[in-house]
């Protein structure tokens, strides 16, 4: 059995224990939170403590989700790993690499499980074009491109604060960025980031960010809170992928979305203009009838719950671990190289 002891008992720490309570593999022993409006929440016969240290004196719990504000990760991984416990974090892990490799070295010289929680690669847009690639229908895939855009512009909570580690680039660009890593192969080679304050005078919430891979594809990933179009379901997911031999988009967080060929290519024939449906510009313009074709996505069933399904068959040795440290490592480590881009106005060199 998972037994577990949640420090940090606001949003997420609460969303925590509702998942928890689905499974028959695990049970929730305790919760802790500064704040003691925030323990009454919790289910009759769950402990609450006020101090993190009370909970991890507790036995019973052998398996520990930080999911305090960023800043404060470091310090609760430490007393975790210090008491026995696993620990699953909430993302951001840390604050930059520096402060993920001293929760590493702490919890292997501790010799506990360690993984963090980035429950969005069991999203279904991105699993639905994850799978698309993968499959190889496309041919040799150039690009992918991950967006989200909202309306509201403003942070909220402590996400307001870049010492707790607010702002977007934490909060949403850690998941769409470990998603391309995940996704994408071969070394990630330069990185160029334009990061940015529209609303928010203290926090990131614009980003715009090109990744190079030696693979020969290039990803980007844009996310604005103030962002706007009356168009519908723009305030949404969007990926596409472009390959030479075809396309693919997914769009929503409930997704929609096709593979997309054509039926003819026009031959490129030197010192001779062909006519199209469009006039002579071949490339551009609407496409005759019948030359687009398109084709279901594949069918995919995940959710956010897979992520504990998958922790306790890798704690009971059925399964290798999916949110591997080293993997988190480089994605805190291209988060730094993102803050040196957007801060200098150039390309970083990463792999």
């Amino acid at each position: 059995m998972l037994k577990f002891g949640i420090i940090g008992f606001g949003f997420m720490g609460q969303t925590h224990a509702e998942t928890i309570n689905k499974f028959d593999f695990a049970e929730l022993i305790a919760v802790c939170d500064i704040n003691k409006d925030q323990l009454g929440h919790a289910a009759e016969g769950v402990e609450t403590h006020l101090m993190a240290d009370e909970l991890l004196a507790n036995d019973e719990i052998n398996t520990v989700i930080i999911a305090v504000p960023n800043h404060l990760h470091l310090e609760m991984v430490k007393k975790a790993a210090q008491a026995g416990k696993d620990i699953i974090v909430e993302k951001p892990a840390a604050m930059n690499a520096e402060e993920f490799k001293e929760m590493i070295a702490v919890t292997e010289a501790a010799k506990v499980r360690f993984t963090v929680h980035h429950q969005r690669r069991w999203d279904k847009d991105y699993r639905l074009i994850k799978e698309v690639v993968d499959s190889g229908t496309l041919g040799d895939v150039y690009t992918i491109k991950n967006a989200l855009y909202g309306f509201n512009g403003n942070m909220h909570d402590w996400h307001i604060y870049p010492e707790f580690g607010g702002g977007m680039l934490y909060d949403w660009g850690v998941h769409l960025l470990d998603q391309m890593l995940w996704m994408i192969p071969g070394k990630l080679t330069t990185v160029y980031a334009d990061v940015r304050n529209v609303i928010n005078k203290e926090v990131d919430d614009y980003f715009n960010i090109q990744l190079h891979f030696d693979s020969g594809i290039s990803g980007q990933v844009e996310l604005g809170t103030y962002y706007l179009t009356d168009k519908e379901t723009w305030f949404e997911r969007h990926w596409f992928v472009g390959g030479n031999k075809g396309s693919a988009y997914v769009d929503g967080f409930h997704p929609e979305g096709k593979i997309v060929r054509t039926s003819e290519l026009l031959k490129n024939v030197p010192g001779k203009i062909t006519m199209t449906a469009a006039g002579p510009t071949r490339s551009f313009g609407p496409a005759p009838e019948g030359r687009l074709v398109s084709e279901p996505l594949p069918e995919v069933t995940v959710n956010h719950d897979m992520f504990f399904e998958h922790y306790n068959k890798y704690v009971n040795g059925e399964e290798a671990l999916v949110v591997q440290p080293a993997q988190i490592l480089r994605l805190m480590s291209l988060l730094d190289a993102i803050r040196v881009s957007a801060k200098e106005h150039r390309s970083v060199s990463f792999e």
